[in-house]
């Protein structure tokens, strides 16, 4: 007979707060953050200074986690590279735990562009802007800088249609193929 190793207190923690600052938003107190995690207070401030450094530590497993969902196999074409990350969008969106995009909603949330999770929320945005615009180039895009800014909106309002409307649409691939064909992404 085996028993389950119980992960340690700070995975627990971020583990936690992936769930409840995904599902509730980042102003669920540390009372009950600590609750989820099974784990004191003592012991969440041994591994963190306080709940901000928490949600900064989490939004960096996310992003790490997000772009390992998006990667692809060496070769595939920089246009399929872009498309999958909107066609992984739609998947999720499908699914009724999809809250949109956590950076986007973290940063909403806090209206603090200064705030340390803010900051690094738009470290990921950046992030992603930096893959757009990559992909763009490698498929010669016209221009490569515009086009990932205009991919980058169209994932953030396809993430908030999304989430208002309930589901997904097809109308955000249409749009960003459109995009693509204009700056001569084939």
């Amino acid at each position: 007979m085996t028993t389950a190793i119980k992960p340690k207190p700070r995975e627990r923690i971020l583990a936690a707060a992936e769930a409840l600052f995904y599902d509730e938003g980042v102003h669920v107190g540390v009372d009950r953050l600590c609750e989820v995690a099974q784990v004191s207070k003592r012991s969440m401030y041994q591994h963190f200074a306080n709940k901000d450094e928490v949600i900064v530590e989490m939004l960096s497993l996310r992003a790490k986690s997000v772009s390992e969902q998006w990667a692809m196999p060496e070769g595939t074409p920089a246009r399929d590279r872009i498309l999958g990350v909107f066609d992984s969008v739609h998947e999720l969106a499908e699914t009724s735990a999809f809250h949109g995009c956590p950076f986007v909603n973290v940063a909403t949330e806090l209206k603090d562009r200064k705030h340390p999770a803010s900051v690094a929320a738009l470290g990921y945005k950046l992030e992603l802007n930096q893959f757009f615009e990559d992909q763009a180039r490698l498929a010669g895009a016209v221009d490569p800088e515009s086009l990932a800014v205009q991919l980058t909106m169209m994932f953030d309002g396809a993430c908030s249609y999304n989430v208002v409307r309930g589901g997904s649409s097809p109308a955000a691939r249409s749009a960003v193929e459109a995009l693509l064909d204009a700056q001569g992404v084939r």
